[in-house]
């Protein structure tokens, strides 16, 4: 886990997780994932957070195991989560287990509009437990996420 920004007035800290493949950002599928990298995401993330009061730390990994002891680490230490879990959206129970069972607001981010993709991407496990759900937004999504955490926090 990396700490984005340090503040001692902050209003909390919001993690954003990027689950399997979003590393490749940048680089994979352009057409339909763009051309901003991971460190980019992040970045925007990071200003977004601290024009909010917040301190942003930034997790990726392309194993579902490490995503989940991230978000059971949020207890106590993250006021709100943004989480784009890529493919584990529509395949985790475990991950949305962990949600519910972590009672942090979260925000599920995906980069394209899973809905006017492949079927199997139009089922999420995630958003039945989510404060918010936005798609199709490019990595804008994630602003648009820790704006709204930062609106109803």
């Amino acid at each position: 886990m990396t700490e984005a920004t340090s503040n001692e007035d902050s209003r909390g800290t919001i993690l954003v997780i990027n689950g399997p493949n979003l590393n490749l950002l940048g680089t994979r599928e352009p057409e339909k994932y763009g051309t901003s990298t991971l460190a980019d995401v992040e970045q925007l993330a990071t200003a977004t957070g601290e024009a909010h009061g917040f301190t942003v730390e930034c997790v990726q990994s392309n194993h579902e195991g490490v995503l989940l002891d991230v978000i059971h680490a949020a207890r106590g230490t993250a006021v709100g989560i943004v989480l784009n879990a890529g493919a584990f959206t529509h395949t985790s129970v475990a991950l949305r287990d962990a949600l519910a069972a972590v009672q942090v607001p979260a925000v599920e981010v995906h980069i394209t509009n899973v809905h006017q993709r492949e079927e199997f991407r139009h089922h999420s496990f995630l958003s039945p437990v989510c404060a918010a759900v936005i798609v199709g937004a490019g990595v804008f999504g994630y602003k648009l996420a820790i704006d709204y955490l930062g609106e109803t926090l």
